[in-house]
């Protein structure tokens, strides 16, 4: 049996600030686990619900050396589906009321989890052949096992995959404060190893010291090879093209079910899609203090705030959309303070044609992925992205850009063969996007039935983690013969 240990910041259901912690926490459930024994270890966070914390049960204590410090660490555990969790306890290091807190802070206090999560390998007694590192702030998991650990015989046999989840974000800081916490050798500071201009990368880490790189599409996994979507580390990754893989997120098909889900009022199937989904639209116009009406077309929208998810493009066209009849538009999410204003002044120009909630609710979402007709997210790019498989998953067209994940995932409606699951635009461009949101309008308001078909095809994709494992469990095999 291989044994695997998936290292990150977050994942659902103890800890969750995005899309990697609904992967990191849905992910490890559907390997063969008769196969593999795949476990999970996260930071113990102060701002985590006390509900999750009442759950843990020490298991050991140690000291980490971190260059010149040593810092206490303990671990603690649970199980959440039948998975192992793992919690590295600092409460220097993890308190606060976010996960996330300044970058110079953050670089150190994932330079000792990074540590930690090797020291206590031995200390739990679970030495995995693969480590399946996360994001940035478990980039320097590969760098601590390549210079330090393998020098142990317990550690000589590791593996590493390095999963990038969001290019954008690469953990970078200042090179003598870097070299000051860890304690790492001088080659590793250089242009060979996590240097990158001028400064430490702990993404960079990742990619150059880890055994496999994965991103979360093969579209993306294209795009980040390439001077406009490698924010910077273009040269990085074609140099270690040869061990980049795109591997398409799925979601988790019992949390997102609409014949089960505990968030909706009404359940329903591909067969009796239209006539369902119309009476939870009519509880999502009631809870969003619309006007009811089945006829209206209602585009909602379940998204953080900023300018990567295509916001300016929505700006642009708002008023012209919402000054149309029949038109609805539910927003729930929260982010840049111009992008949260700009729809609070719509949801108080028209309150009969737009509702906004700044926060998050699962209540609420789930709701919106039921009730909307159409599902808009216009982004920038967009590594794998969710909400549009959740979508499609509830009967509910998505109208996306084609960009990395999105453009694998939504196949364009064609109405002269009557094929695809969605709608899509090209560039990132407000007229463009508007074009195809009224084309997809249309089709709702003229075409019924050929507006339903699409919406049984994108209920018929299968975009469970099924597909997806058997893809990682070939890479498995493949980097343990390494």
């Amino acid at each position: 049996m291989k044994k695997i240990l998936f290292a990150s910041s977050e994942a659902v259901p103890f800890i969750k600030t995005g899309g990697l912690a609904d992967v990191t926490g849905s992910l490890p459930k559907y390997f063969n686990h008769k196969k593999y024994d795949v476990r999970v270890i996260l930071p113990k966070y102060a701002c985590m619900e006390e509900q999750f914390k009442q759950q843990l049960e020490p298991v050991t204590e140690f000291y980490v050396e971190l260059g010149w410090r040593k810092q206490y660490a303990g671990i603690l555990k649970a199980k959440a589906d039948g998975i192992q969790y793992y919690f590295v306890d600092n409460e220097f290091y993890f308190a606060g009321s976010r996960p996330y807190g300044e970058i110079y802070q953050d670089v150190e206090k994932f330079a000792f989890f990074s540590k930690a999560v090797l020291d206590a390998l031995e200390n739990i007694g679970f030495l995995p052949d693969i480590i399946h590192c996360h994001d940035w702030q478990t980039g320097l998991i590969p760098v601590f096992l390549e210079k330090v650990y393998k020098k142990r015989d317990p550690y000589k046999q590791i593996r590493t995959i390095f999963s990038i989840h969001n290019i954008r974000f690469q953990g970078r800081w200042k090179l003598p404060e870097v070299k000051d916490v860890t304690g790492l050798p001088e080659d590793v500071f250089t242009a060979e190893g996590i240097e990158s201009y001028g400064e430490s990368n702990y993404l960079k880490g990742g990619i150059v010291y880890s055994d496999a790189v994965t991103t979360v599409s093969k579209s993306y996994a294209m795009e980040i090879m390439t001077q406009q979507g490698g924010e910077g580390l273009d040269g990085v990754l074609r140099r270690y093209g040869f061990k980049l893989f795109g591997i398409v997120n799925g979601i988790d098909y019992e949390a997102f079910n609409p014949q089960t889900d505990a968030y909706i009022p009404f359940h329903y199937t591909a067969k009796n899609v239209l006539a369902q989904k119309k009476k939870n639209k009519q509880k999502l116009q009631e809870a969003s203090n619309l006007p009811k009406s089945g006829d209206t077309f209602l585009i909602g929208m379940v998204s953080r705030m900023s300018f990567q998810k295509g916001f300016d493009l929505i700006a642009c066209m708002m008023e012209e959309f919402l000054a149309k009849e029949q038109v609805q538009v539910v927003v729930l999410g929260t982010g840049e303070e111009r992008y949260e204003q700009m729809f609070c002044y719509f949801a108080e120009k028209y309150p009969d044609k737009i509702s906004v909630k700044i926060g998050y609710s699962e209540q609420d979402a789930h709701l919106i992925y039921a009730g909307a007709d159409a599902f808009l997210m216009p982004s920038l790019f967009e590594p794998c992205g969710l909400s549009q498989l959740i979508a499609m998953r509830y009967g509910t067209a998505p109208i996306v850009r084609e960009t990395g994940g999105l453009k694998d995932t939504v196949e364009p409606y064609n109405k002269f063969t009557q094929e695809g699951t969605g709608f899509s635009f090209a560039n990132f461009d407000a007229k463009e996007m508007t074009e195809i949101l009224y084309s997809a309008m249309d089709l709702y308001n003229t075409q019924k039935r050929n507006w339903n078909d699409l919406l049984i095809r994108g209920m018929n994709q299968d975009f469970s983690w099924s597909g997806s494992v058997e893809e990682y469990e070939k890479l498995y095999e493949n980097v343990c013969r390494i």
